[in-house]
């Protein structure tokens, strides 16, 4: 087994050829900084696009979120540009909005996540990108959306967590509301606009138009509620705050052993009955306060109490191991340090390595999507320092001589290496 994975690996990892990219003929014009829009377009790029990142000539802000740095590098920045092209363009001055209608005609997709209205001043627009190029996807990643009032305002994660209901569900039954410790709409938003543009694209294979792919903060936080807004839709009953408890499912929480707590579920009858027995209380599976998941809920305090009154006589170690044996799912909650310590992690190449000019080797988060049998997502450069690759689309993607470029540097059009 190890060989084939490391043989898998060899393939992954070390071949970066086109053979192996999904979307290597793609050409993305990304004007989107922060997370949303950027987290999008590096899963383009981890397939194979090539990917030209428009930065102002401060940068993405995410540049300066920090600490941690890596060097002069944010965590935060590195952790969403892997694999673009920086270029540096003033989108003020008129030069540079046709650098950007020179680029957009040559692109297949351009994504943006300007405030509503604000790119149509320079011309940058659905419709007027459209119209150059009438083939092109154009992505729209906003606080709320083309359309409705509050359209123009900016949105950002921690507020839509907590206008969506996210933070209204989320920590303990006793504590206030509490947003999800990863930027969570914002990623979400980043994986609904990839979504939206490859549906896009393959839309354009068989009709050969344009489309304006336009995906909100705000309607990916509400829609990503699934079953607990159904559930309120259902009953007409706000759900409330339950902790690490599940809304529908009982047991599925968090459990306190000897030394810590940990994480398991019986998500049926069957798997309640395991673990009554797993725990050396099986008549737990015939108390009628539990005979079915919707008891079980219903009277979930009770059950939770009883549990802990067995788990909390040994350690997490035996429970994991005696849980796994009986069929369950159960885990530690782990810190990040244990997440990349875990065998499965390096299993499936969760970190991937890559040479940064002024960093030397650094790890990444690897793409979940690694692991197509084909075309799987790959690295395929560092995330670039500012205005990297400025001098080398200008040439070798619009065409310009040293001249023209020269030109364009001078006169604070363009700017970078």
């Amino acid at each position: 087994m190890e060989v084939i994975t490391n043989y898998y690996h060899s393939l992954l990892f070390e071949n970066n050829g086109d053979a192996m990219s999904a979307l290597k003929d793609l050409k993305v014009l990304d004007l989107s900084r922060i997370l949303a829009g950027p987290f999008g377009t590096q899963i383009l790029a981890d397939l194979g696009a090539e990917v030209w990142k428009v930065e102002s000539p401060w940068g993405d802000d995410t540049r300066g979120w920090g600490p941690p740095f890596m060097g002069t590098e944010s965590a935060y920045y590195l952790s969403a540009n892997r694999g673009k092209k920086s270029i540096i363009v003033n989108l003020r001055d008129e030069k540079g909005q046709k650098i950007i209608k020179d680029l957009a005609e040559k692109a297949d997709v351009f994504v943006e996540n300007f405030k509503v209205g604000n790119l149509a001043r320079f011309g940058l627009d659905y419709e007027s990108i459209s119209t150059l190029n009438p083939q092109i996807i154009y992505a729209s990643v906003t606080g709320f959306g083309q359309t409705g009032p509050r359209a123009p305002e900016p949105g950002y994660d921690a507020a839509l967590q907590a206008m969506t209901g996210v933070m209204s569900v989320t920590g303990e039954t006793d504590g206030g509301p509490t947003k999800v410790g990863a930027a969570w709409v914002d990623i979400m938003t980043g994986l609904t606009s990839t979504i939206g543009i490859l549906s896009a694209l393959h839309e354009r294979s068989l009709s050969g138009k344009a489309q304006h792919v336009d995906v909100s903060l705000f309607d990916v936080g509400i829609a990503c509620m699934a079953n607990i807004a159904q559930s309120y839709l259902a009953t007409g009953e706000a759900p409330g705050r339950i902790g690490n408890a599940h809304p529908q499912v009982a047991p599925y929480q968090d459990f306190t052993a000897s030394d810590g707590n940990f994480m398991t579920a019986a998500n049926n009858d069957n798997q309640f009955r395991r673990m009554c027995e797993t725990v050396g209380k099986p008549e737990l599976a015939e108390d009628t306060r539990f005979l079915s998941n919707a008891d079980r809920v219903k009277n979930r305090k009770e059950l939770e109490s009883l549990l802990n009154t067995q788990f909390v006589e040994k350690p997490k170690s035996h429970w994991i191991s005696a849980l796994q044996e009986a069929g369950l799912t159960v885990t530690s909650i782990n810190t990040l340090d244990e997440v990349f310590k875990d065998p499965q992690a390096k299993a499936r190449n969760s970190l991937w390595q890559v040479d940064h000019p002024s960093l030397g080797k650094i790890d990444l988060l690897g793409s979940a999507l690694q692991h197509l049998s084909r075309t799987p997502a790959q690295p395929t450069s560092h995330p670039p320092l500012l205005g990297e690759h400025t001098t080398d689309v200008m040439k070798n993607v619009l065409g310009m001589d040293e001249q023209k470029i020269k030109e364009l540097i001078s006169s604070e059009v363009i700017k970078g290496k």
